[in-house]
């Protein structure tokens, strides 16, 4: 199976990061937690340490079905800073694979003219630095093609069970959001 690579920087948002890949993880995907920094422990935006899976240059792009972007400052920040990234993610673009950004994230979009006449949401206060996007939205979560959007920290259970339903389905999502008491599901 494909893997699914969350990108972790320091500084970024615990919660939109690592419910991601929890839920997936139920979900039965390979996710696969992917430091940008300089070791494989990661201080969130709420001084939570954790410890990614493994380090950025152990990426193969070929293995990945999704590529995730959390994020919290400065996190964000970090994410759209690493060249080597940006590489990785236009290669993703190009081969038409899922991209997913949520909070401030979509702005790492944007840099690398993802974003150009599509639907997107974001967290508000960057709403502004996303002039490509067509149509701005304030939904949960923005599905325009293979690039998935999401507003923040509140919307980081929608945001993965929207993940789960374009790999696998709705049923399988509606059946992780039962499992986790998550709204009428």
């Amino acid at each position: 199976m494909s893997k699914v690579f969350v990108f972790l920087a320091d500084g970024f948002e615990e919660i939109e990061g690592l419910t991601v890949v929890d839920l997936l993880r139920r979900a039965g995907f390979d996710t696969v937690t992917v430091s940008i920094g300089s070791s494989q422990k990661i201080i969130g935006a709420h001084n939570i340490e954790v410890e990614a899976d493994i380090m950025f240059h152990e990426v193969l792009e070929p293995e990945g079905v999704m590529y995730v972007l959390p994020g919290g400052m400065p996190g964000t920040l970090h994410l759209k800073d690493h060249e080597g990234l940006g590489k990785l993610l236009k290669k993703a673009y190009e081969n038409n694979k899922y991209i997913a950004a949520i909070c401030a994230a979509p702005t790492v979009l944007e840099k690398y003219g993802m974003l150009k006449g599509r639907k997107a949401t974001s967290y508000p206060s960057v709403k502004e630095e996303l002039k490509s996007v067509a149509e701005y939205k304030t939904d949960s979560v923005v599905v325009d093609g293979k690039i998935i959007t999401s507003r923040g920290l509140g919307t980081a259970i929608e945001f993965a069970g929207k993940m789960v339903e374009l790999l696998k389905g709705t049923e399988e999502k509606d059946e992780l959001l039962k499992s986790i008491v998550y709204g009428e599901a």
